[in-house]
């Protein structure tokens, strides 16, 4: 199979011959290591992204800069055999989003700091959002002054990367996009963006760039984030209804040399996606349904742990988990609505998957060292996999890697997106037994 890079999807998609590349939003390095493993398997293109507020020259939540994101990623690309020049590393919504509680003065000068750091560290897609108003302004900004913030945070990134040697970035624009990391109550149909709408957003940023002496950086824009009309909240999913979105996805057809990115695309499974990458978006983002089948895939190692080591607890992770998240609730309290009965489970379980935020404390980390630890060439009787993860059942009375299989199940999610990005090819490629309905 060739490799699909950014810079061919708009040409294939105009050729009939659509072809997509999956963004893997995680900064999990077991999910990483999933991506890179998966990507020197298949050949295919490895697009990994981090958000402004999960890594940016502050350390974000994660405590990394853009330097020290890129820096793992080439630490554990090494260590899997994966080649570098098969990895494309991105910022998504790159803005003033992390400090616009500040006049936007201030907040615009942080994120062009930011998207420089970006762009320095080797970054070469960035997607642009100074969408939210800052102290003072509207939530939410009218196309004109966002597009001329986001002129503003391109001339800041091709400054940085050259000045460091690497080619200026492809860029993305566009903002209407789900809630970042899903819905906060259930949803019934989220509507497709309107064609017009579209159209308005590529029309105003390029007369933006343009106005700011940028022109040859508006012709490195690939992709305009729309809303196909795809979600997720805490207990269900939104599926993609492509004759609703039909307008939207012909809208490609007067917008040459760009291709749509479609955000919260976890958990719609290989047919719907599949449908999406057919229409044009090529760029399929996914992250809580990666973290979530890793939650699922420990949780069950802790059952079958507890079951069958007279030494290891009841369910020990668990009860860190729940530990850690209720003594510091700033990541999931406003999103999980409801008595306490249902927090509780959302906690663990919501497919916003929010317990993602915790894995990195060192309460965590032991407790997931403890348990792989305890696993480590154990072998598991069948009854056991059958009853607490039965995707890994073929496992069975033969010794575990615990790792091994906590990689292999983000790797059958994602072999569940690569088919859909190589579909009209006919591949062979594994899809996983369980897939979201």
């Amino acid at each position: 199979m060739t490799r699909v890079t950014l810079d061919q999807l708009a040409g294939l998609h105009r050729a009939g011959t659509p072809r997509g590349i999956t963004s893997v939003c995680s900064a999990h390095p077991l999910v990483l290591r999933a991506a890179l493993r998966h990507g020197r398997e298949t050949g295919a293109t490895v697009l990994i992204e981090s958000t402004c507020n999960q890594v940016n020259h502050r350390g974000g939540y994660t405590g990394m800069t853009p330097v020290d994101f890129a820096a793992l990623v080439a630490r554990i690309a090494g260590e899997e055999g994966c080649p570098a020049d098969r990895i494309v590393l991105g910022g998504d919504h790159l803005g003033p989003s992390p400090w616009r509680d500040r006049p936007a003065g201030a907040a615009m000068a942080e994120a062009e700091t930011m998207v420089a750091a970006y762009a320095a560290a080797g970054f070469a897609k960035i997607h642009l959002d100074a969408s939210m108003g800052c102290a003072g302004e509207p939530p939410a900004l009218d196309d004109t002054a966002t597009a001329g913030r986001a002129a503003r945070l391109a001339a800041a990134a091709d400054g940085a990367a050259r000045a460091a040697g690497h080619p200026p970035p492809r860029y993305v624009i566009g903002t209407e996009v789900p809630p970042p990391g899903g819905a906060d109550h259930a949803l019934e149909a989220i509507p497709p963006t309107a064609p017009e709408a579209a159209r308005q957003t590529v029309a105003v940023h390029r007369a933006a760039f343009a106005a700011a002496g940028l022109a040859e950086a508006f012709g490195r824009v690939l992709g305009l984030v729309v809303q196909p009309g795809v979600e997720f909240g805490n207990v269900n999913v939104v599926a993609y209804d492509r004759p609703a979105a039909a307008a939207l996805a012909a809208t490609l057809d007067a917008l040459p040399g760009l291709v749509f990115e479609a955000h919260s695309t976890d958990y719609q499974g290989q047919g719907p996606l599949t449908a999406l990458v057919r229409d044009g978006f090529a760029i399929l983002k996914v992250g809580p349904e990666l973290t979530f089948v890793l939650r699922e895939a420990l949780y069950g190692l802790d059952a079958i742990a507890s079951d069958l080591l007279p030494d290891y607890g009841e369910r020990p992770l668990k009860a860190a988990m729940e530990a850690l998240m209720t003594a510091a609730l700033g990541h999931w309290a406003r999103h999980y609505p409801g008595p306490p009965a249902r927090q509780r489970v959302l906690r663990h379980y919501s497919l916003s998957d929010r317990i993602r935020y915790y894995w990195s404390a060192p309460q965590a980390q032991q407790a997931v060292a403890r348990l792989t630890d305890a696993l480590q060439g154990v072998p598991v009787p069948l009854p056991l996999f059958w009853q607490h993860l039965p995707s890994a059942a073929d496992l069975a009375d033969r010794p575990l890697d615990p790792q091994a299989l906590l990689i292999r199940c983000v790797g059958q999610r994602l072999a569940t997106y690569h088919a859909a990005c190589h579909s009209h090819t006919q591949e062979q490629t594994h899809v996983p037994r369980r897939l979201p309905t």
